[in-house]
């Protein structure tokens, strides 16, 4: 998992370091770290969010309440997606792990 200062993520995202605090404040989705020097980081989950959030704003013109409440609809379904994945992970091993023993006898 990689992790970007402030500075980095302003970079990448072609806006001001403020601008990602201001959105960080605004948006508790976002939780940055405080790396050792008691400098902002970002994970690689905060740093999708803050993507998909500045294509929201600049690009469909959503109001920041608005992208707010997009993003929280976007990954509230996000999370039954993966439950179901994850539960047909788990149905796949189990098959597998049959499958195995009975090859082992």
């Amino acid at each position: 998992m990689g992790w970007y200062t402030a500075a980095d993520a302003a970079r990448l995202l072609h806006v001001k370091t403020h601008v990602i605090r201001y959105w960080e404040q605004e948006i508790p989705l976002i939780q940055s770290k405080k790396n050792t020097r008691g400098r902002r980081c970002y994970s690689d989950h905060d740093l999708q969010i803050l993507i998909r959030l500045k294509h929201l704003l600049h690009d469909k013109h959503f109001t920041v309440e608005g992208a707010r409440e997009e993003l929280f609809r976007e990954l509230s379904g996000e999370r039954q997606d993966i439950r179901a994945y994850i539960a047909t992970l788990r149905s796949q091993l189990m098959e597998l792990y049959f499958l195995m023993k009975e090859k082992e006898n």
